[in-house]
């Protein structure tokens, strides 16, 4: 997609439909969870910030979980109170917390001062904010000031979109003066957008996209199929063959398990054809030719199952970024833990368990 938009003279692409503030100019460390998951294990004290990661990333929790049973490590959260099935100090609600502790005020910040693996783990509540980017800034601040292990990189984003990382490593972000996911729903609304391309994305605002002219390409007729002018049928991740890559950077292949039903393809092959019909023709047939010409443009998507590190410079270089930062607490991006995507909300298992989760249905005594 990002080659035919950019065969149309169009830079306004973005997978960062949350609006987080990661940027993949300030190199792959600045939106990696660095420590990686394994390496939560040697960590010596942790600090969430606008996360809850039992319910954004379950199995990445049980690894804290895990660490902290070990015993000999504290763990804060800066951010909505939880249960998160461990211990914490709950440092406050918000970013001027973080500043605090930035500057080395409170005793939680002399532990993270005097650790020399300190994991600081960053989430979407704390990022998809204008804020975001100075919160992103302090979180490289303490995690590289003081004595640090050699080859340790305590700063950890923590994603909730999967692949967004392998959409910020081949670069689906804005080119020069090109609108990101905001600007470009300001556009439509201000009835200045021709046409609109969302490929899988239903977590923007649909009613504000006025008349602008939208395709669809995704295969569970959510939010985005709904306001769509155009659908393009495309498979689920059962029914395409891709590459993933995911928190801490791994790049992960996965085959498909069955054929699109009707007449929906692969992802990959409506563009194709549609490049076509637009006069735009891509120079790939199939699958093989695509994974190609993505090998030499990005050499680290083929290292499967491996990650490509980011480095501690990167992060030295974004903690000297400005840091003016908001009042407003974080919130987690996760609001209901059953109806977190597509293809859950299409589950009437899923909604049922939501509503018994929220105490809208009351359950049957057996």
């Amino acid at each position: 997609l990002k080659a035919l938009l950019a065969s149309l003279g169009s830079v306004n692409v973005d997978c960062r439909q949350d609006g987080t503030k990661l940027d993949p100019a300030k190199g792959r460390a600045s939106y990696l969870f660095n420590p990686t998951i394994a390496g939560i294990e040697e960590a010596d004290a942790i600090l969430i910030v606008g996360s809850n990661p039992r319910r954004e990333a379950a199995v990445l929790n049980a690894r804290i979980r895990k660490r902290w049973r070990q015993g000999d490590v504290r763990v804060g959260l800066i951010g909505e109170k939880a249960d998160l099935t461990y211990a914490y100090d709950h440092l406050g609600a918000g970013p001027e917390t973080l500043a605090d502790l930035a500057a080395g005020k409170g005793d939680f910040a002399e532990l993270l001062a005097g650790a020399k693996r300190p994991l600081v783990l960053v989430g979407q509540g704390a990022l998809a904010r204008p804020d975001g980017e100075a919160v992103l800034t302090l979180a490289a601040r303490i995690a590289t000031a003081g004595e640090r292990d050699e080859g340790w990189n305590g700063l950890a984003v923590l994603h909730t979109a999967a692949s967004r990382v392998g959409g910020l490593d081949i670069g689906f972000v804005p080119g020069d003066h090109g609108e990101d996911v905001l600007g470009m729903i300001t556009t439509a609304a201000a009835g200045k957008l021709d046409v609109l391309f969302l490929l899988g994305a239903d977590e923007i605002a649909m009613n504000a996209l006025g008349d602008a002219f939208v395709v669809y390409i995704g295969s569970h007729g959510d939010a985005g199929a709904h306001r769509a002018d155009v659908i393009l049928p495309g498979g689920a991740y059962t029914e395409k063959s891709g590459t993933y890559v995911n928190t801490e950077g791994r790049v992960q292949m996965a085959a498909r398990a069955g054929f699109p039903p009707g007449e929906a393809r692969e992802d990959w092959a409506i563009i194709r054809a549609l490049s076509d019909v637009l006069g735009r023709r891509l120079p790939f047939d199939s699958l093989a030719e695509l994974r190609a010409a993505l090998y030499a443009d990005h050499p680290q998507m083929m290292r499967i199952d491996q990650i490509a590190p980011g480095t501690v410079d990167e992060v030295k270089a974004l903690a000297g970024g400005p840091a003016t930062v908001g009042k407003e607490p974080f919130v987690s991006p996760i609001a209901d833990f059953y109806l977190t995507n597509p293809i859950t909300r299409a589950s009437a298992i899923m909604a049922e368990c939501s509503a018994l989760a929220s105490g809208k249905l009351a359950q049957a005594a057996e």
